[in-house]
């Protein structure tokens, strides 16, 4: 348990990546971890779209910055070489919540192999969208799924920055 809090404390988004991609085989153990997450009714509505393809992450990545307002030379995935797509099946209730503990465990799992992550928004609104869902169709992944997040990957091109305080005040014990 000791292993998994001080995981939990130290881990921090990364914004700065090396263009080197991280070997299949890590990948595939994030992948598993946000496989293993919790789901609700045991439903396992999180799928999960390793991409480390770099036409199809920039086409994502020009998605992403359009619907993010930001100028052309911006990435909104900050050179991150491997993109781990979470969906949820929008039949599920908990779809949102599924796919956000998925999330969180990659992200956790990333930062126990010594990769970096961050969680990257915008996906609702890329596969909600008809290029998302012309994706999906062309990668072969059927179903009405919603984008729930890009947990983007790989090696940080600079130490992670320090932790902010934690605020006071959030926690009330009832006993």
């Amino acid at each position: 348990m000791e292993n998994a809090l001080e995981l939990m404390r130290t881990r921090r988004s990364i914004r700065s990546y090396r263009p080197e991609l991280p070997p299949k085989e890590a990948l595939e153990q994030i992948i598993e971890a946000g496989l293993y997450a919790a789901s609700g009714k045991g439903l396992q509505s999180a799928v999960i779209v390793a991409v480390t393809d770099r036409g199809l992450r920039d086409r994502l990545m020009e998605m992403n910055r359009r619907i993010g307002g930001w100028k052309e030379d911006f990435d909104p995935f900050y050179g991150a070489p491997a993109l781990l797509l979470v969906l949820a099946d929008r039949s599920s209730s908990n779809c949102v919540y599924d796919g956000s503990l998925a999330m969180g465990n990659m992200m956790l799992a990333a930062h126990a192999l010594g990769l970096g992550s961050c969680w990257i928004n915008r996906a609702r609104e890329e596969f909600d969208s008809d290029e998302g869902k012309s994706i999906l169709r062309e990668l072969g992944i059927e179903g009405d799924y919603q984008g729930i997040g890009h947990c983007i990957v790989g090696y940080p091109a600079s130490p992670a920055p320090q932790p902010a305080p934690r605020r006071e005040g959030r926690v009330f014990w009832v006993e």
